[in-house]
């Protein structure tokens, strides 16, 4: 798959279906097509933050991809504290290391890739040689070894943890409860890997704008489990519930480009 434009991909398969769905039904959900992104804003945002809104105008067209929740898990994991440069280098490393070799040939020239590890691959795995792959960090290497453990012995179940039936505060303790995922990294996989478009991950950037274009008092303090939730409560005050961290992730973006000059994703 490759981006031709802002609204057009050009799509090479071997066959009609990914993941069991047809491929155009794939994409679509994938990149969340069926979520009209200005709506994610409640009505009252555009007369509460009229300067604000304007500054949104370019993000709207950015979209939350449904992925894998064990992909989404591990890259999370791997991210803590790291910028994007050598998060995607420990994520090409996993992947080379511990992924399946996938040759493909396209406009005639072979392609080399990899397929994302899997729970039990990771689960097998040395620490130390896993170690490689996350900046030499062997507590990270070993906190990724467990969680991976744990889903490949069914004690991580996304499947249940898909249903929507579940609070976000406990699918947030449940997955917090496994050594290395924090609320940050628990709201990341809940609104990147299990659709929870209601789960709002809070990181630097996000309390940063929360102070500056929300006036958060909490914003202030220093971030901590219990300030986590404060903010997390005061954002759902003026955002729609529903769409949180949708909304919160268009928020981020324009935060980090227009605010704090920052060009990479």
């Amino acid at each position: 798959m490759r981006q031709l434009s802002s609204t057009e991909f050009e799509v090479h398969s071997p066959c009609n279906e990914i993941k069991g769905m047809p491929l155009l039904e794939f994409i679509h959900s994938f990149f969340s097509l069926d979520i009209d992104t200005r709506n994610v804003f409640p009505e009252s945002f555009l007369l509460l933050y009229p300067e604000l809104w304007k500054l949104l105008g370019e993000y709207f067209p950015l979209r939350i991809l449904r992925q894998d929740s064990f992909e989404t898990l591990i890259m999370f994991m791997c991210a803590q504290g790291i910028g994007m440069h050598l998060i995607r280098k420990q994520v090409a490393m996993l992947t080379e290391s511990y992924g399946e070799k996938i040759s493909v040939t396209f406009k005639d020239k072979e392609i080399v890739l990899h397929s994302f590890p899997t729970p039990e691959r990771l689960a097998a795995a040395d620490p130390f040689a896993l170690s490689r792959c996350t900046n030499n960090n062997r507590v990270r290497a070993a906190n990724i070894i467990a969680a991976s453990r744990s889903i490949a012995e069914g004690k991580i179940d996304f499947e249940s943890l898909r249903n929507r039936d579940i609070p976000l505060d406990e699918l947030r303790m449940r997955l917090s409860q496994n050594s290395g995922i924090g609320f940050k990294i628990a709201d990341c996989i809940a609104l990147f890997g299990l659709g929870r478009f209601d789960a709002f991950p809070i990181d630097t950037h996000v309390k940063q704008y929360l102070g500056t274009w929300f006036n958060s008092a909490t914003a202030l303090r220093s971030l901590s489990p219990a300030s986590y939730l404060l903010m997390d409560a005061e954002a759902r005050t003026f955002l729609k519930p529903e769409f949180a961290g949708y909304a919160g992730h268009i928020l981020f973006h324009c935060w980090r480009k227009e605010i704090k000059k920052l060009r990479s994703f």
